[in-house]
């Protein structure tokens, strides 16, 4: 069986790559400077497997800053933005769905 980041990437649109900052767990995406951002609209946007590719294998090598890169779907709008293209990246993009705590009381 193959490992999940040996398994062939299927691109059926625009997306980008995703992970969890280190220092904060904020969520951040790769841009085409191959740093990262906060930013959506600042990420680079891959429509192909081969650039998908490249993309997840810089950020896979970047274990100092980032957790956990994965490949995202995102809609381009009219205006050249990006959108997430799913419910779960919406949520991410969007912070907790619910009220958390202001102190644990420790």
């Amino acid at each position: 069986m193959a490992s999940p980041l040996e398994r062939k990437i299927k691109i059926t649109g625009p997306v980008v790559v995703t992970a969890n900052r280190v220092a904060d767990g904020a969520v951040i995406y790769r841009d085409a400077d191959g740093g990262w951002t906060t930013r959506l609209d600042a990420a680079a946007v891959a429509t192909n497997a081969a650039s998908a590719r490249a993309l997840i294998a810089e950020a896979n090598a970047d274990d100092l800053r980032a957790v956990g890169p994965y490949i995202a779907p995102v809609e381009l709008t009219a205006s050249g933005g990006r959108r997430p293209g799913n419910l779960r990246e919406l949520i991410r993009l969007s912070g907790p769905t619910i009220d958390l705590p202001v102190s644990f009381g420790i």
